[in-house]
């Protein structure tokens, strides 16, 4: 496994380990906590060093199970977690659900360091931007967290240009974490030449459309209860049937290459920019193994633009959210 530099001299893995689904947002996990503590382990076994988590996964398990694996190996890994969710039933404004004033990063940031049992956060992302914070606020407070030595690097999830721009220009951005990957190609237009300009890294989170892109994912199939993909359009029986012919055509360019189709797809991506690490999820060693080999996969410039051209030459049908979390993101 090579490395990457996101923004800021941030050193990682070229391939991350989205910890998410080990806990949280894919239905109940068929394995115990000592078997994902052991899945996280052998990660960096694979070369996989960078871990990625937050608070709302579980709420709080996710971070303690991290935490817990992790801990032995602290000195050999990056960990990045997030705040900016009110998680104890308040409602503020515009903004339901979100809370992003200092006080409650400050706070958040504490409570995150006694679950993953380290003196420093090195990532620190805000999950969601809160329309009632000004940016600047939260820059200045990671500001001050990262001068205190809890938090290394500052990070935004899902958030405009606009928004990176005015953060940024109070406390360096190290990397956005945003959707990207062969069917969701929404960073492109705008976020990826922000970022070039501001030398930002790009984390794409869902880099195997949810698993949909790795070809394990058929129409037919009922998602467990709390499984997010339950209630996302994309994953409707009626289109996944549709958006079945864009995964096919991935997995024919892998059989030629004796690759699979998540690698392919993982290989795409990394061939976009040298600064983006994408950060697949997984319960499974084997998983890892797989996705750690991506790296390997070389791509022709042929290859990368017929790859590319997919989404707009096939389509692709159903929102990447439903309408809910869409009025999340691009703030």
């Amino acid at each position: 496994m090579h490395t990457r530099t996101l923004g800021q001299g941030l050193e990682v893995s070229a391939v991350g380990l989205g910890c998410m689904g080990m806990s949280h947002g894919y239905g109940p996990s068929t394995g115990s906590r000592d078997d994902m503590i052991r899945v996280l382990r052998s990660a960096l076994d694979e070369g996989v060093t960078f871990f990625d988590t937050a608070e709302v996964y579980g709420p709080y398990v996710n971070e303690e199970l991290v935490g817990e694996a992790l801990q032995p190996v602290r000195d050999q890994v990056v960990i990045a977690t997030k705040f900016g969710w009110d998680l104890r039933g308040g409602s503020r404004g515009a903004s339901p659900g979100l809370d992003s004033r200092p006080a409650h990063v400050r706070r958040v940031a504490e409570e995150c360091l006694a679950r993953l049992r380290t003196e420093t956060i090195d990532l620190f992302y805000q999950h969601r931007v809160d329309p009632d914070v000004p940016i600047e606020e939260v820059a200045g407070t990671v500001g001050e967290l990262i001068a205190e030595g809890k938090v290394r690097h500052f990070g935004l999830s899902e958030a405009s240009p606009d928004t990176i721009r005015r953060a940024h220009a109070v406390q360096p951005v190290t990397a956005l974490q945003s959707e990207y990957s062969l069917w969701t190609r929404d960073p492109e237009p705008e976020i990826l030449p922000t970022l070039a300009e501001l030398g930002i890294g790009f984390v794409p989170f869902s880099p195997l459309g949810r698993g949909f892109l790795t070809g394990t994912v058929d129409a037919g199939e009922a998602f467990a209860d709390g499984d997010i993909r339950a209630t996302i359009p994309r994953f409707s029986q009626e289109n996944l049937a549709a958006n079945r012919a864009l995964v096919d055509h991935v997995r024919e360019l892998a059989e030629t290459k004796g690759a699979t189709a998540g690698q392919v797809a993982l290989a795409w991506l990394l061939a976009q920019r040298p600064w983006i690490v994408p950060i697949p999820g997984t319960r499974r060693t084997t998983r890892i193994r797989e996705n750690a080999a991506a790296t390997a996969v070389a791509l022709s410039a042929d290859e990368l633009a017929d790859l590319g051209a997919l989404a707009d030459r096939i389509g692709v049908h159903g929102d990447r959210y439903n309408e809910v979390h869409l009025g999340l993101v691009g703030r």
